[in-house]
């Protein structure tokens, strides 16, 4: 693979942890807030219901970790197993695929 892509792909790792640190703190300090609130799953699902906002945040979410994910488990079968070449790359495009829609499937399940 060229330098160029793997500049790209260390930006998009890097970013896509940003990213995802950020959705963390919010996701935790949701949940903290609804549990001491004494909310039950009921209610919280109630108010998340139709809420586009939080559909665009999850998703966000989920595509952020269906991103980051596999290009760091690229630089481990690298390293720990020495697969290199195409078929790691095809294995961990369709491992990205797997989690963006089975992650997606949760947030459509919750908010729609």
């Amino acid at each position: 693979m060229s330098a160029r892509t793997e500049t790209i792909l260390w930006i998009a790792q890097r970013a896509s942890a940003a990213l995802l640190a950020a959705c963390v703190l919010v996701h935790l300090a949701t949940v903290i807030y609804a549990v001491q609130g004494g909310l039950s799953a009921a209610e919280i699902l109630g108010r998340t219901r139709g809420n586009g906002a939080w559909f665009a945040f999850y998703s966000v979410f989920v595509l952020s970790a269906a991103l980051h994910a596999p290009i760091g488990l690229r630089s481990v079968f690298s390293e720990w197993f020495g697969w290199r070449g195409a078929s790691r790359d095809i294995a961990l495009a369709l491992f990205a695929m797997f989690i963006a829609w089975m992650g997606m499937r949760a947030v459509i399940a919750v908010f729609a």
